[in-house]
């Protein structure tokens, strides 16, 4: 008898339950635009956080709304991009491929370090007890964190300095924002004239801790017949914009810290 009335009892909270959670799933209930589920399908479901917001599924909903452009999405690329599109009603505008490049040539050949470092094997973290392990404060420390964040295994250390696979780089921006020093950025595919350094100061300075440090000996801007190299203090930038990529100023540059890597 006390087994029968348990089971009753627990039969009817359960309908209560039941009933109430029908009610309160009618009740709170939200339209979900269907088309928030096929860009969903579209995009490459990396929730890496890349586009800017917390992951696919959260990318998706801004694309509907139109807060988000049907290209937001740069692991996904101009074909993910394109079938949004499609299903957007939109014509997605074509953005040229970008790769992730390390400004730094400071390997074992060029520079030395202060020590033996023996910690977390972790730049930022690194970084923020005031350790820098290379000569150079502006340099690669070396420890991987862009390596370790990348998603697509492109990044690798190479005598002591990243080194991006430009084949595997989706040009997520996720190893730009871990790298404590700056160091890399995301450069269009198709220009290949680089300042491979990030020091700052003057030369004899830069000499001093790097042999293929930039020397602000200011021939790159010389050489350029097109204004596209100005020095930012002791330091050469390239203004893609109107680089043609003739390679002169790569050509001229004493130190070689103006390189060509895509173009290879």
């Amino acid at each position: 008898m006390v087994i029968l009335i348990t089971t009753i009892v627990i039969v009817v909270i359960g309908i209560i339950v039941g009933a109430g959670l029908v009610f309160a799933g009618k009740k709170f209930y939200v339209p979900v635009d269907e088309r928030e589920a096929a860009v969903r399908e579209c995009l490459p479901g990396n929730n890496c956080g890349a586009c800017g917001y917390a992951g696919c599924d959260a990318m998706a909903a801004a694309i509907v709304t139109g807060e988000a452009p049907v290209n937001g999405c740069p692991v996904g690329g101009a074909a993910c991009a394109e079938k949004i599109g499609g299903i957007m009603g939109k014509e997605a505008e074509v953005l040229e491929r970008k790769v992730a490049f390390v400004r730094c040539k400071g390997t074992c050949e060029h520079t030395h370090k202060q020590g033996n470092y023996v910690g977390i094997t972790d730049c930022r973290a690194a970084a923020l007890a005031g350790i820098n392990v290379g000569e150079c404060d502006y340099g690669c420390m070396g420890l991987g964190s862009c390596m370790t964040v990348c998603p697509q295994g492109a990044i690798r250390m190479v005598d002591g300095v990243a080194v991006v696979d430009q084949r595997k780089c989706v040009a997520c921006g996720l190893c730009v924002k871990a790298c404590p020093k700056g160091l890399i950025e995301l450069i269009p595919e198709s220009k290949h004239v680089v300042v491979q350094c990030r020091n700052k100061d003057r030369g004899p300075l830069v000499k001093k801790v790097c042999s293929a440090g930039c020397i602000g000996c200011s021939l790159c801007v010389k050489q350029c017949e097109f204004d596209a190299i100005h020095m930012e203090g002791s330091l050469a930038k390239v203004t893609y914009e109107k680089c043609t990529q003739c390679g002169k100023c790569a050509e001229k540059c004493p130190a070689k810290v103006i390189t060509r890597p895509l173009a290879e």
